[in-house]
């Protein structure tokens, strides 16, 4: 294992920033931990690339999907989301099949589109579209799959047990950089060649791991590194403990030819049954799970389970620092103030609404902390308040001189009101539950 010193020394040296990187000394960084790949630096050496090839990968290869290669899986560097974080979230995608009906399939693709989950500030969609190969004709499959692409606008994962339709399929999606599933011993040879050649990405499969370990570490050894596995289980507990002896492998024993994302099919069952398999892969290292059909439900629930999974938890979510307009607020509607912690912005904002009520949502940056924490912590302050409502200019847009605090915070009320002359603080409740009840009484006295 070389430093991220002793990897400079074999790096240009040059800081262009081409890599992605502000300097060469913090792309040798990312190169050591293995969050890096030296391909991303487009002046190495032929040293640096023979020395550094190999030892510079990511244990699970880091692969992009689509047009522009903005969807990734893979990537990861840790077995256990504590250790540190992890890093590019499951892909979730939705099957469609050639043997469906031309109505049913063009309503799926709609619902794929249309889908959209909002949740603490962040906007997820489905990932990707399966279209899986039943019929016997491989013109008819390939066009399927040139429509579904067209129509989807994101990679997909093309499916057929006949080389001669993922040929097809893959030359008419060409440069989509999309997933040809499954090759085996069999087809690998004219597969690898279809995936190169068109510009996809390829699953590979075996009966069982060992064959499977065999398949990767020949075609690797070929020069074909955007793999993904796909592993045949035949139950949850064979699928999990698969998917965890693979990435051991590749994380503690830093064993390439199992260091490659996952591909699985979820099969269509009970719809709890689906989900619970789904689950199984989404927190025990999954990179692409396709679902045997499109329910919202189920979606709702699987994405947010791995955007909790997919969180890093050195990092709060946030949301940006200023002043949000909750309903339609004038300039004599009524100013609350919280922290910039996603959840405690999305309470507040919430219940804000549930008031019926228009108002003005001030939101200081206080680094994703709760309103407690960010109190105890000194990031949000009479001070730091303050300085903030005076920076954004909020007296030019509001005639209220009455700004309300959270009641966790109300030490904070009399060094705001020094920091805002002429404005009154007003304490209110600690729970946000209450600002409902808190807003009638105060409607009440006047």
């Amino acid at each position: 294992m070389l430093t991220g010193l002793q990897i400079q020394k074999l790096l240009p040296r040059t800081n262009c920033k081409e890599c992605g990187s502000n300097t060469c000394l913090a792309f040798a960084m990312k190169l050591a931990a293995k969050k890096a790949d030296l391909s991303l630096c487009p002046y190495a050496s032929e040293e640096a690339k023979r020395v550094l090839g190999a030892a510079s990968e990511p244990p699970v290869r880091c692969i992009g999907l689509g047009k522009d290669r903005s969807l990734r899986v893979g990537g990861e560097t840790v077995l256990y989301r504590h250790d540190k974080t992890f890093v590019n979230r499951t892909a979730i995608g939705v099957n469609i099949s050639d043997t469906d009906d031309a109505a049913a399939i063009r309503e799926t693709l709609d619902r794929v589109c249309g889908y959209v989950l909002e949740r603490v500030g962040e906007t997820m969609l489905v990932d990707m579209v399966s279209v899986t190969n039943q019929g016997g004709d491989p013109a008819a499959f390939a066009s399927l799959c040139a429509r579904t692409l067209e129509a989807a606008g994101r990679p997909l994962v093309i499916r057929s047990a006949d080389p001669a339709a993922l040929v097809a399929a893959a030359r008419a999606v060409e440069g989509s950089h999309s997933v040809l599933a499954s090759a085996t011993e069999e087809t690998a040879g004219p597969l690898s060649e279809a995936a190169g050649q068109y510009g996809h990405v390829l699953a590979v499969t075996a009966p069982d791991l060992n064959a499977l370990v065999s398949l990767a570490g020949r075609l690797k050894e070929k020069g074909m590194n955007d793999l993904i596995l796909h592993f045949q289980a035949h139950s949850l507990a064979e699928r999990f403990q698969t998917n965890t002896i693979a990435r051991r492998a590749a994380l503690r024993e830093n064993f390439r030819p199992l260091g490659f994302p996952t591909l699985t099919f979820v099969p269509q069952a009970d719809l709890l049954e689906e989900t619970v398999l789904a689950v199984s892969e989404i927190s025990k290292y999954g990179g692409i799970c396709i679902l045997p059909s499109f329910d919202a439900a189920q979606l709702a629930s699987l994405m947010t389970l791995r955007l909790n999974i997919f969180t890093d938890p050195q990092k709060p979510i946030q949301v940006e620092p200023r002043v949000y307009e909750i309903g339609d607020p004038g300039p004599d509607s009524p100013v609350f103030v919280t922290t910039n912690f996603s959840l405690t912005y999305f309470i507040v904002s919430g219940e804000i609404e549930n008031c019926s009520i228009s108002a003005w949502l001030v939101v200081p940056e206080c680094e994703g902390m709760s309103v407690l924490t960010a109190w105890a912590a000194g990031k949000f302050t009479g001070g730091t308040v303050g300085k903030f409502v005076r920076e954004i200019g909020l007296e030019k847009t509001v005639s209220s001189r009455e700004i309300i605090i959270p009641g966790y915070a109300a030490q904070i009320s009399g060094e705001l009101e020094e920091s805002l002359p002429g404005w009154k603080v007003t304490v209110g409740p600690q729970e946000a539950a209450d600002l409902e009840g808190f807003m009638k009484a105060r409607a009440g006295t006047r």
